[in-house]
């Protein structure tokens, strides 16, 4: 069991990679720093800690509700008391109502340790800010499984609802070396998101993804009934 499933579905979630000073970013998806944050708090890694050995897994995402992104705006002021002070205005970016399959793919022993971790964490589990929690279970029972991490990610029960499903395309980013046989449609990319330190550090390495959009038909499939 090489592949390890994790769903992520809330009602706000915020992956940001490139956050500065006032202004608070998210990706469009769950970020390998924030997902490998989370194992870690399941873990219970403390952030001084190295996690190399979390790094090394490889990192998919297939978006199943790509969610809304919104705004919130924050005020602090700035050396309260003192002559001068000043009102500082933050924006904080999150994504509403999103709902994702993250794959990571390695070390059998380690997935089989973060499956256990993810069902009883040892420090509360947050999607990507401590006030965004899961609005949904991030364990599944059937989340080891056998397959790469692409196949993996294909065949993994939808997250959509009812409502959602005349629509049979889902959007896929994957480390580009764990696609053997990459789309002609797909596109390459870069994202400064892997972990080169421990997380107190806030050093991460670019790692490589392919990202395109492709059909699968199966998870809306209606079972045949028999005759």
């Amino acid at each position: 069991m090489n592949t390890l499933l994790i769903p992520l579905a809330g009602p706000m979630q915020s992956w940001g990679t490139r956050s500065r000073f006032d202004d608070r970013d998210t990706e469009s998806e769950p970020s390998k720093s924030g997902v490998l944050g989370l194992c870690a708090a399941a873990l219970g890694i403390d952030r001084a800690e190295p996690v190399t050995h979390l790094s090394a897994l490889a990192f998919g995402v297939r978006v199943d509700r790509p969610g809304v992104l919104m705004n919130d705006y924050h005020t602090a002021q700035l050396h309260p008391g003192q002559r001068g002070t000043h009102t500082s205005l933050t924006r904080r970016a999150f994504l509403s109502d999103a709902a994702f399959w993250v794959a990571l793919h390695g070390d059998p022993a380690l997935l089989s340790e973060l499956h256990v971790a993810l069902k009883n964490p040892h420090w509360p589990l947050s999607l990507g800010r401590k006030a965004f929690v899961p609005g949904t279970p991030v364990w599944h029972p059937d989340a080891l499984r056998a397959e790469g991490l692409l196949d993996a990610l294909r065949y993994a029960p939808t997250l959509r609802r009812a409502s959602d499903q005349a629509d049979s395309t889902y959007r896929m980013i994957v480390d580009a070396h764990e696609v053997s046989d990459p789309p002609r449609h797909a596109t390459p990319g870069e994202r400064r998101d892997d972990p080169s330190a421990p997380f107190s550090e806030r050093r991460y390495a670019l790692r490589d993804v392919l990202q395109w959009v492709e059909p699968l038909p199966h998870l809306h499939a209606t079972p045949e009934v028999p005759a």
